[in-house]
């Protein structure tokens, strides 16, 4: 399997740096996802970022049905993609490398 390093380093950095973040924290992660939605301009904020994570999830599914892998395979992509917004597509764009999809027969 081939590994992409430009997604992979990316994903180190921001789960790197979401990590020392929250080691820091005064709060769990769901207050402080709370205290978010409490005010208009950040919650625009927060939705907007939940529509473009729906978005990503809907382009990993398209993209792993062309790749022959199954609702199985994407599940943890979608769960940390739900918690974490970035890394889920970050993670499966490690994972899915740089090739492109074998050609099937059919396609030839």
């Amino acid at each position: 399997m081939r590994i992409s390093t430009l997604p992979l380093i990316v994903l180190c950095l921001f789960m790197g740096f979401t990590f020392w973040v929250m080691a820091g924290a005064d709060q769990s992660l769901l207050a402080f996802g709370a205290q978010l939605m409490s005010s208009p301009n950040t919650a625009q904020v927060v939705i907007d970022l939940y529509i473009l994570a729906a978005l990503a999830c809907v382009w990993m599914y398209q993209d792993a049905k062309i790749r022959g892998k199954g609702l199985g395979y994407l599940i943890p992509f979608f769960v940390i993609t739900a918690v974490f917004v970035s890394a889920g597509p970050l993670l499966y764009l490690v994972l899915r490398g740089r090739r492109e999809p074998e050609a099937k027969p059919s396609e030839i």
